[in-house]
């Protein structure tokens, strides 16, 4: 199957200067009445505190229950890339992914935990979910320990 309205998938695609630049492709579910989960798991996400300019470093578990729609892996790469430069908080930054994400794919239901590496000593976790987990849906933990440092 030959997705031809991919601007990214098997060409030389950049990245991008802002999250509000990048362009998050999306593809058919070949599985649209199927009720189950896709995940994502981002060990290396980095964005900048938008105060002092220093980077912030996330581990980010996205889950979906996709509906009529897919996010194309490399345009979701991409997209999360473009947080490197990008100054925000890290609720702003966690909410903001799957707030656009839910835009872009209107799935059944998307959690995102963005489990975030401490910054001057505290480590902040920050959860969000489109709404109730749907019935039935198999759901995982996300597989992620809380911080411990060294105690």
């Amino acid at each position: 199957m030959e997705e031809t309205h991919l601007t990214q998938l098997g060409r030389d695609a950049r990245g991008f200067a802002s999250p509000d630049e990048a362009v998050l492709e999306r593809v058919p579910n070949p599985h649209p009445d199927a009720l189950y989960l896709a995940r994502f798991t981002v060990p290396e996400f980095t964005s900048l505190c938008p105060v002092t300019g220093q980077p912030d470093f996330a581990h980010l578990v996205i889950d979906y229950a996709p509906a009529e729609w897919l996010v194309e892996s490399k345009s979701l790469k991409l997209y999360l890339g473009s947080f490197r430069n990008h100054g925000a908080f890290h609720e702003d930054c966690t909410v903001a992914i799957g707030l656009r994400l839910v835009a872009e794919l209107a799935p059944r239901w998307l959690r995102i935990g963005g489990y975030w590496f401490p910054r001057g000593g505290i480590p902040i976790d920050v959860f969000w979910q489109s709404g109730a987990v749907p019935d039935g849906l198999w759901l995982p933990d996300q597989g992620v320990a809380p911080y411990r440092g060294r105690g």
